[in-house]
């Protein structure tokens, strides 16, 4: 697709050759199959010391198929188009499901059960693909200026960067199924350098984010917020080994709920490789936490008008004032777990699998502030490092920094420590939860107050 095509000819496209591919595939002769046709545009620029140092620009397309002949499965892509050549990647495609292990569970929905309507949920921005190169310079060298003024005690960058992309897509089943989806998403990110005593970096990192220009905070805000996260950390210290309260900032507490993401998929579940597996309808967290997952948020970054099988979407309710409600579930998840499908398959013209779409805690009715009340000596979180956990067991440790709570005020920043709890312990001891919920990602959470983790410092 070339840069100039509009989104309506490029949908036009890709569905004259969904229909082609169709046609092709029921003339060979299949059981069943799934297809999906995309294409994409993206942009990405990079800059350090006010000098350009990445410009990428490129397109892409491609067809990805899933074919099921005699019960017997295959997946498959390619990047050719032509016509000629699709035929024969088709032809082989089937061949390569003949000889493959028959799989009585790969079988996809039922024609009735997909979906025939969906909403529109505003995922395209025609205004991204006219942020051009010298734009998108423009936009993360102002946010690297504003980082090196924004305080005197910055004394260097790692670069600012400005990317953007735009797809258009199309899924279609011999089912009946023919569903079409375009989306464009942009981001802004810049980090800032302060020196410490002994000649330690300090780095400051902020972006913004979001599916439409206009939604992105100014270059000149991002760039002064990463000043003043890397000077917040001048000073840094370590913080004694204890037992103490602990408050998650809303971009930590992310980290965690995508932990509990991972841990409600069909596959993770029906594999047993996730401690909630034998938990349905049991109590797994406080009172505070409800976990939702919602593929119909308008503007979404996660947002999807229907499946990756053709299901039809809907809101869900996964945890419910720390009660499981139930799992993500793609068809061939549901079947191996005897229950319904949730209409949370992707990997549509691919292996289907379950998948998160917007997945958040539900924001509570406290101020950020008010989680600090009442605690005389703790941990405020506001970044983590490592992969320290264990799905099957849930056990959790990963490495922490953030500010010494003391008397419910932040004092000192602290650093190179180890949090650790068990995952079922930590949602358990969640006793307030804030009100700062924000979507700039497709998993997201609001802070929250934990009542008490193990901290490993000096």
């Amino acid at each position: 697709m070339s840069r100039a095509e509009t989104t309506q000819s490029a949908a036009a496209r890709l569905e004259n050759i969904a229909h082609t591919t169709l046609a092709d595939l029921n003339a060979i002769g299949v059981d069943a199959a799934e297809i999906s046709v995309a294409s994409g545009h993206e942009l990405e620029v990079s800059v350090r010391k006010g000098a350009v140092e990445l410009v990428k620009e490129a397109g892409s397309s491609g067809l990805s198929v899933r074919v099921i002949r005699d019960g017997r499965v295959a997946t498959s892509s390619t990047s050719d188009l032509g016509r000629e050549a699709v035929t024969q990647f088709l032809r082989r495609a089937v061949e390569m499901a003949m000889v493959s292990e028959p799989d009585p569970l790969a079988a996809p929905p039922p024609a009735d059960e997909l979906a025939k309507r969906w909403p529109e949920l505003e995922l395209f921005d025609r205004a991204t693909d006219r942020v051009g190169a010298d734009r998108a310079i423009e936009l993360a060298t102002s946010a690297e200026a504003a980082a090196l003024g924004g305080d005197r005690r910055i004394t260097a960058s790692e670069g600012a960067s400005f990317s953007r992309s735009s797809g258009h897509s199309v899924f279609a089943t011999t089912g009946g199924f023919f569903g079409a989806r375009s989306g464009t998403y942009q981001s802004l990110v810049v980090q800032a350098v302060a020196d410490d005593a002994g000649g330690k970096k300090r780095n400051g990192v902020y972006w913004t984010g979001g599916r439409f220009v206009a939604e992105l905070e100014s270059a000149e805000a991002v760039g002064r917020e990463a000043a003043r996260r890397a000077v917040a950390q001048l000073g840094t210290v370590k913080m004694e080994t204890g037992v103490f309260p602990v408050v998650f900032d809303k971009e930590a507490a992310r980290a965690i709920v995508g932990l509990v993401a991972g841990c409600v998929l069909g596959d993770a579940v029906y594999r047993e490789r996730s401690y909630l597996a034998k938990l349905l309808g049991e109590r797994i967290a406080s009172k505070h936490v409800t976990l939702v997952d919602d593929p119909l948020l308008p503007r979404g970054p996660g947002s999807r008008a229907f499946d990756g099988e053709g299901r039809g979407v809907s809101k869900l309710v996964v945890v419910r004032e720390g009660v499981l409600e139930r799992f993500l579930l793609d068809t061939h998840s549901s079947r191996k777990l005897g229950l319904p499908p949730t209409g949370s398959a992707a990997g549509g013209g691919g292996i289907p699998h379950a998948s998160t779409s917007n997945f958040f805690m539900l924001a509570g009715r406290h101020a950020p502030s008010e989680l600090l009340a009442g605690i005389s000596r703790g941990l405020y979180v506001a970044r983590m490092m490592g992969f320290g956990f264990d799905p099957t067991t849930g056990d959790f440790s990963r490495g922490a920094e953030g500010f010494l709570i003391e008397d419910g005020e932040l004092s000192v920043p602290v650093g190179e420590i180890t949090i650790s709890r068990n995952l079922g312990e930590l949602l358990a001891g969640i006793d307030r939860v804030a009100d700062d919920l924000d979507h700039r990602t497709a998993i997201a959470s609001p802070g929250f107050r934990v009542d008490q983790m193990t901290v490993a410092g000096t």
